[in-house]
């Protein structure tokens, strides 16, 4: 990487620096060497299947990453295009769920589903699209991602909140309630259990807990 690499405006929970050409991501926080492993797994099992970053190196402890030109979601949704970019996210998840599950994770039970693990705008490029921050996949059920989405607009997009009609039917289902809020809670809850240890970071996600569990729908 050039000595003009900045550090990447979306990049929340890690180093993540850029130059235009490459994007170094240096992990960091607990388990990072396993999350580490499993993006690098992804990017590698997905190339050809799934609009992802190329994978160019894996130095210890960070990935190199071919830079990719598209805008991000989150840009996107603050000028106005929230049901343009929630849309393409529900018709990119239903592919992204038509992959099978087994070229990431060959050990996967029957009936699961590849799970991007931190599904939303906030890992997205569009024009060109671009599915990005693989660290939390895992097996699963569809739901999960989906349900996610919802919550990454709910809880930081508010304003965006009448554009998920857009979601669903880019995806092509809208699950009942009842389900999605029962992903969105686990979800929260999984992560507040990976940071067990970081009690200002557990407050953190308890607040988010606590908002999330309040929505009636």
């Amino acid at each position: 990487m050039s000595e003009n690499s900045e550090r990447l405006a979306h990049g929340y929970s890690h180093d993540t620096r850029g130059d235009g050409a490459t994007v170094v991501k240096r992990f960091q926080g607990p388990d990072a060497d396993g999350r580490r492993a499993t993006e690098r797994a992804a990017l590698t099992a997905l190339a050809g299947l799934l609009p992802v970053p190329a994978l160019l190196a894996a130095p210890d402890g960070a990935l190199i990453m071919a830079h990719l030109p598209g805008t991000h979601g989150q840009d996107l949704i603050a000028a106005g295009h929230a049901e343009t970019v929630l849309r393409r996210c529900g018709e990119l998840l239903r592919e992204l769920q038509a992959v099978d599950v087994r070229a990431v994770f060959p050990q996967a039970a029957a009936g699961t589903v590849l799970v991007h693990g931190d599904y939303g705008p906030n890992n997205m490029l569009f024009d060109p699209a671009a599915i990005l921050d693989w660290e939390w996949a895992h097996p699963g059920e569809p739901v999960e991602d989906l349900a996610w989405c919802e919550w990454i607009v709910r809880y930081h997009h508010p304003d965006a909140a009448q554009a998920l009609d857009a979601l669903f039917d880019g995806y092509g289902d809208r699950p009942a309630w009842t389900a999605r809020h029962a992903a969105m809670l686990r979800t929260c809850h999984a992560i507040a259990g990976v940071f067990a240890a970081d009690a200002a970071t557990v407050e953190h996600w308890q607040r988010r807990i606590a908002v999330t569990a309040a929505w009636l729908c």
